[in-house]
């Protein structure tokens, strides 16, 4: 296991333009081994070279806590942003689950991103948070099916998996959904993929579903997307070429029209899709709390 010094770990977060109203970004870990085809934080702009080797911060616990301890004002700590919480060392070091228990002793709430049913572990203590705090969980889901989801996403739990964790978050009073991201040009935007995992978020109680019709590429992630092309979809890197060369945002060429067909079926399934409502809805409780408390 490699380590890397850290002076601050909970860090303000830039406003406003906070992902999902968070107040604060942690991220214990630096690096990934869930193989993800598409990853932006392989880029080459995070200066992280061996990308797929997991590092952790070092005395994590402690820098978390000071940090919390030092900040004057409450709110809501968000992880996942640039390395999956519950990447496979979480299951043995639990670094995560101790810092969701200092987030819960110091009376901040949390938003998790991740793809790994392995956060249904801490469900005890994320229902202790929401007691006074608010809490979301967004579950990377991309793919309505494992086939096509264990070529895209070779090392990470399952989509199945991953829905029966919404399922156990949702059943424990957890708010939590599925952010449907990123959908890839030519390979998994198409009506079928986005109705069958709107059709199942629903089914394990996802309150959200936010998506992303399009990826990013740039120096670093694009060649290494690349390669994984030309192995798994011979002559799909081709395609991207001509159509987006070296550009950074390649946008779905269906994304107007999968737009439209994404948002008429949410309404249909009383799901939301809108990142202003989605961090109302999870923080109006205890919004209203304060405004009482006032």
């Amino acid at each position: 296991m490699e380590t890397i010094p850290a002076k601050n770990i909970v860090i303000k977060t830039k406003k406003p333009a906070a992902w999902f109203g968070t107040d604060y970004n942690m991220n214990i870990y630096r690096g990934c081994t869930h193989g993800c085809i598409y990853c932006d934080s392989r880029s080459d702009c995070y200066r992280n070279k061996s990308f797929d080797t997991i590092k952790v911060k070092e005395d994590a616990l402690r820098v978390i806590r000071d940090d919390l301890r030092r900040k004057v004002k409450l709110g809501v700590v968000g992880t996942g942003a640039m390395s999956d919480p519950y990447n496979p060392l979480e299951q043995t070091l639990q670094l995560t689950g101790k810092a969701l228990e200092l987030i819960n002793a110091f009376g901040f709430g949390v938003a998790i991103d991740t793809k790994s049913a392995l956060v249904t572990r801490d469900i005890s203590v994320l229902q202790d948070i929401k007691e006074r705090s608010p809490v979301i969980v967004k579950m990377t889901i991309t793919t309505a099916g494992d086939a096509l989801c264990n070529k895209l996403e070779p090392h990470v739990s399952s989509s199945s998996e991953r829905f029966a964790a919404l399922k156990t978050l949702s059943d424990g009073g957890i708010y939590c959904g599925v952010l449907m991201m990123p959908i890839l040009p030519f390979i998994n935007d198409t009506e079928e993929n986005i109705r069958g995992i709107l059709n199942q978020a629903k089914a394990s109680g996802a309150k959200f579903v936010f998506p992303a019709f399009g990826m990013t590429l740039r120096e670093g992630n694009r060649e290494y997307y690349y390669d994984k092309l030309d192995e798994l979809f011979p002559g799909m890197k081709e395609k991207y070429i001509r159509r987006y060369g070296n550009r950074y945002q390649c946008t779905s060429p269906k994304a107007k029209k999968l737009w439209e067909f994404f948002k008429n079926e949410c309404e249909c399934l009383g799901l939301l899709h809108d990142m202003q409502s989605i961090t109302r809805q999870y923080k109006m409780k205890y919004t209203y709390q304060q405004l009482t408390l006032f």
